[in-house]
Formats: C-alpha cells, structure tokens, sequence
C-alpha cells in the first residue's frame, strides 16, 4: 500500500499534531544557558555559537526572533532547566514583545516542557522541535520523509503526556486530562508505536531499492561526494559544476536528499557528483541515525569535496563539525579536497590567500565565479583521470555488446582495428575496469596480436 494511502486510511492526524507545527511567521524569544556541567554549552563563545545558529534555524522557518536569553548557572536545573525565577521574567518580556513561542536551544523531557508551559503560560518547544520541523518541510525523497517521519514519532511518544496537559487547559481543567486525556494517551502510544514498526519496515524496503540503484552506479561511474555544514553553498556548487539548476537557497537545510548529476558529459568512465545533506553542531540523538542514513552516499563516494563557508566567523569550527561526522562514518581516510566557498563576500581579499597556505590542498572559490568554478571542474577531472590505470585489450569484432561497453565507459587512448578484432588502448579506475568484464581481454606485452598488420 502507497505510504500516502497507508497514512490517510490507517492513521489519521493526531489530536495534538496542530500544537506540535510550528507556525510560520510567528514571533519567538529564544533561550539558552552557559553552564560547565552541559558540554555544549560550556563557555560563552559555545552558548552564542548555537544561539546564531538557533536564529539561522527559526528564520528558515520563517519565525522571527525578537529577543535572546542567556541564564549563566553552575548547575541545571533538572524541572526547567534555567529556574523557574527566570522563567517568569522572561514570560513578562516575551508578552511585551509580542512573542507566541518560547523556544529553548537544547532537548528538552517532557516533563521539562510540561513544567515550563505550566510556569511561562506559553508555547514551548525545543531545538530538536525545531530542527525536526525543518526536515519535515524540506523532505523530497520517499526515503527522507519516511526516515523524518520516524524521528517525528520517536519524538513524541515520550511527550504525550505533556501534548495532552497542555491541551487539557485549552479545553478548560484537569478533568479532561484525567478521564479523556489518560484514555486518549495509551490510544496515542500504541498508534505511534504501530506506526513507528510500519514505517521502519517501508524504510527497510526503500533502503534496498535505494543500494540496487548505487550499486550500479558505483560499478561503471567514479563518484565525487560534496559534504559539509548545512548552508555552505554545495548545492550553488553543483549547478555550477553540473550546469543544472538543483535548489539553493540561502536557508539552513534547504537540501535533505542526496541527488546525482553528471560531472562532465564528455569524461569516462563517467564521473558523477553528489550533493548531500549538510550538517550541524549540537544535532540532537532523536535525529542522529536519520541524519547519518541521508549521508550513506558519500561512504562510496571515491573523492569527499567538504565545502565550508570562507565569509562566516565560525567556518573553522564549521570544519570541525564536518570531520567529525567524516571520522564516525568512517570516511575520514579517503581522498578529499577542501573547497573554501563564497570569497565574494569576504571584506578581505587577502584572506583567501591567507588561506590558501594554512590549507594547501584546497580550494577558494566563490559558486557565482565562472572561472573559480571551470578551475574547480578541471582539478576534480584531473584528480580522477590521475587514478586511472592503462590498458592495453583486443575484443573480437562478434562481441559487438562488448566494444559499447569500452566505448561508453573507459577513456580510450588509441584504436587499431586488425582482422579478426579491434585493439584498444585506454585509461579507467581498477575497479570499474574489473566490474566491465574485460579483465580477460588484456594483451600480453608480447602477444602476437601486437605485431599484426593493422586494417584500414
């Protein structure tokens, strides 16, 4: 049964899913904490650093932030986290403000967000809400949709309980929570538990369908993978490359789906690059599996192209982030090239210089520079080009199937044409070579074959 079909017949919405959407162009005052027993939040600069990207994440949701908080304290508060006094005083400025939305720039428990509804008489969500909210609306793929559905799920089965308390206030008293709500919560849990083995099991099934398709990708193509920070340019990079017109947008997330183009046209074998999913600090454990699922393409990638933005502040913490995702996907060891993208909007020219010697094998570019990118395109070709073996091979004229195959995907360097078969010489990775089956074609360097008159 289609996905779509299974949800709308089997599962209808949940009572609570209108409190779980965010709406868009609503207000929000955001909080944080600095505080040494939360590792993420240990020092001043870690605190701003989420901050600005907790702002980055709002404003892709189209909600604006009217005002910040940050509570400096030695140790959390496990029922709210910052302490109940400071909440009140940021409810009185959140009211002033005009704000709907309280959001919080950590992952909270339900009982958590319970207690700070109950204490700020508002909205609350937190940064995993957020991120969540995002990959539900920048979803494209079968797969993704099906994986952010899944996480959707896992995040609110243990926070039913706070989706109906606060509820049961719209509706006007505790009594709704206690004989409605109670019924209502053990129906929820078991609906989305149901939900979350159905899901699981289509994502099994797209996985598969998904592994065919790479497989055969992978064994007549050379694959360049760009992965790096969310919003770093890799999507304006690969239409630049791939003159293809792929979405870009200056949002964080605006790409979730692995997408394939061709690098060149006229290369072989055939060089194709990826697009991924970008990351980000502080990526909530409710997500990480998900996250990591969407990357898969570039663990086969055969050259990882880690795009990172030159012009923000932050861009060599941004490298951080990137190689540490590389290193648990075990992909750390692979080729790889540094591309420093959007130097137009640095305010010194010299820095891309600069940065040119700290990181020799690198590239700065900016996507909207023609010639940045033609130079760009030829290095990557060069690289693979420089990975390839030589063969010398003679086919049989009668293995007709056989001489599209070389043709199609290797580069050929010479072609004789003799009586009884063709000669070619050519370049291509070992291991597509091998995947062509011409492995048993190859001349010995003294085979008669190599002394015979050539045919016009």
């Amino acid at each position: 049964m289609p996905l779509s079909d299974y949800r709308a017949k089997n599962y209808p919405l949940f009572m609570f899913d209108s409190e779980f959407t965010i709406d868009t162009n609503s207000k929000a005052t955001l909080v944080s904490m600095t505080c040494p027993k939360m590792e993420n939040y240990a020092t001043p600069e870690l605190t701003k650093k989420s901050l600005d990207e907790m702002v980055e994440l709002l404003r892709t949701l189209g909600v604006a932030t009217t005002e910040t908080f940050v509570q400096n304290k030695k140790t959390v508060d496990p029922a709210t986290i910052i302490g109940v006094g400071k909440l009140e005083e940021i409810a009185i400025s959140a009211k002033e403000h005009g704000s709907e939305l309280l959001v919080l720039d950590f992952e909270l428990t339900a009982g958590q967000i319970k207690n700070i509804r109950e204490v700020t008489k508002m909205a609350v969500v937190d940064r995993c809400h957020v991120i969540l909210e995002i990959f539900a609306k920048h979803a494209r793929t079968k797969e993704a949709k099906i994986q952010i559905e899944i996480a959707r799920l896992e995040y609110i089965l243990p926070r039913l309980t706070g989706f109906w308390s606060h509820l049961s206030r719209q509706k006007g008293g505790i009594g709704v929570m206690s004989g409605e709500g109670e019924k209502q919560i053990e129906l929820d849990r078991r609906i989305i538990k149901d939900r979350i083995k159905f899901f699981k099991q289509e994502l099994e099934d797209v996985i598969v369908s998904r592994e065919q398709q790479r497989k055969k990708r992978q064994n007549k193509a050379i694959t360049a993978a760009l992965i790096g920070y969310t919003n770093t340019g890799k999507s304006s990079i690969m239409n630049r490359l791939c003159h293809v017109n792929i979405l870009e947008e200056d949002k964080l997330f605006a790409t979730l789906d692995a997408t394939y183009r061709t690098l060149n046209p006229d290369t072989k074998p055939p060089m194709i690059l990826i697009d991924t999913v970008g990351f980000i600090s502080n990526l909530p454990n409710t997500l990480i599996d998900g996250f990591k699922t969407t990357l898969e393409s570039a663990i086969e990638a055969d050259l990882l192209l880690i795009v990172c933005d030159i012009s923000s502040p932050n861009y060599q913490d941004q490298l951080e982030v990137t190689k540490r995702v590389m290193k648990e996907l075990g992909v750390d060891k692979k080729d790889q090239l540094i591309i420093f993208n959007k130097k137009d909007k640095l305010d010194n020219w010299q820095t891309s210089k600069i940065i040119s010697r700290v990181y020799p094998n690198s590239f700065v570019v900016s996507s909207y520079d023609e010639e940045d990118m033609n130079k760009l395109q030829e290095h990557i070709i060069n690289f693979f080009l420089s990975k390839q073996s030589h063969y010398d091979i003679f086919i049989p004229y009668e293995l007709g199937n056989l001489h599209s195959v070389v043709i199609t995907n290797t580069n050929i360097i010479n072609r004789e044409n003799h009586e009884k078969g063709i000669f070619y010489r050519l370049s291509a990775p070992d291991f597509i070579f091998n995947n062509l089956g011409l492995s048993n074609y190859i001349l010995a360097p003294n085979d008669p074959i190599r002394q015979e008159k050539k045919v016009d």
